[in-house]
């Protein structure tokens, strides 16, 4: 389908997160093959590219446990990584539909399911195994006629740490009635009878994907281009960029929908919208930046009209005009 026969293959050595995304970047921006790729991220959280900051993680926990705060160009949620963690990602040919989770989660289900392990994709962007709990996220960005899809596997992690660390919205964790982010997820190891460690789980991982696509191994880029990727991603204007810290906004609006939830943060003039910002768990192929500076200036009773060329699904995966002007009037 997507994934062809020139894949390349590479395993990251490094674990630093802001290192790591500039790598994925890079190469998702400079290479035309397939890839994927596994790697590993010392304690962080990483958080969507529309998320809040302030409102994803425990901030005091998270500075007390030197866990390093990490956002990626990906839409989705919030999730924490340590060493007990393998994440994978896929770079490959867009699908015509734009997102497409089932194909490139698909070669993770069946190398799951050679340990015996049964996993389904579920709800948006999670698989989950056949006790109810999440193993995985998943995340994709794309741009042009490429895809970057990329997700976590739990396998060893420290599930208690997790949960301290990242801060869930209460309306997420009602919406899919659990009692709490901890009671949601479970590591791998727990279900399967081998004794395992993380590097046994990545070299299965591994010898699986050699075995289907006979890729090419290759080293991971390195060079200025790479180095400027990862000040980007260890920035502050990248980590907390105007809008994070919500000041000069007055109006707030926050609804939860099955594609996930939006916030808007405007700043009102009368029935003008002065200033406007979108956060969100949720996904597009479009950068939000872009709805937000048409938003500026119009007058909220004809939104209508200026939405109604837009294909708003593009920015807000999942919603329509009718439903950005209710939660705007909401």
């Amino acid at each position: 389908m997507y994934l062809g026969i020139y894949m390349k293959f590479l395993i990251l050595k490094t674990n630093d997160p802001y290192r790591n995304l500039a790598i994925e970047e890079y190469l998702f921006t400079h290479c035309d093959d397939d890839i994927f790729m596994l790697w590993q991220n010392e304690p962080c959280i990483v958080i969507g590219k529309n998320q809040n900051a302030y409102a994803e993680i425990n901030a005091q926990f998270v500075r007390e446990n030197n866990i390093k705060l990490v956002r990626r160009i990906t839409g989705g949620g919030a999730v924490y990584h340590d060493l007990g963690n393998v994440n994978y990602t896929f770079i490959g040919e867009k699908a015509e539909q734009g997102i497409d989770f089932a194909y490139f989660t698909q070669p993770i289900v069946l190398a799951l399911a050679s340990l015996g392990v049964k996993v389904s994709l579920t709800g948006r962007n999670d698989l989950v195994a056949e006790t109810g709990e999440k193993i995985s996220g998943n995340a994709q960005h794309s741009s042009g006629k490429r895809v970057l899809h990329h997700g976590t596997l739990l396998f060893s992690s420290d599930l208690d740490v997790l949960s301290c660390a990242l801060k869930v919205d209460e309306e997420k964790i009602k919406s899919k009635a659990i009692k709490s982010a901890r009671s949601r997820v479970t590591n791998i190891s727990q279900l399967i009878e081998a004794d395992m460690t993380v590097s046994d789980f990545i070299a299965v991982l591994s010898d699986f994907l050699i075995r289907t696509y006979s890729p090419d191994i290759i080293d991971a880029p390195s060079g200025a281009e790479v180095d400027n990727l990862y000040a980007k991603y260890s920035s502050d204007e990248w980590l907390y960029p105007v809008g994070s810290y919500l000041s000069g906004y007055t109006v707030t609006k926050k609804k939860r929908y099955p594609f996930g939830t939006v916030e808007l943060c405007l700043t009102m003039e009368s029935s003008r919208i002065k200033k406007a910002k979108i956060f969100g768990d949720f996904f597009g192929i479009r950068p939000t930046e872009e709805l937000e500076k048409m938003l500026e200036n119009a007058d909220i009773t004809r939104l209508t009209e200026l939405l109604s060329s837009l294909n708003l699904g593009e920015y807000i995966h999942g919603m329509t005009c009718e439903d950005f002007i209710t939660l705007v009037n909401y």
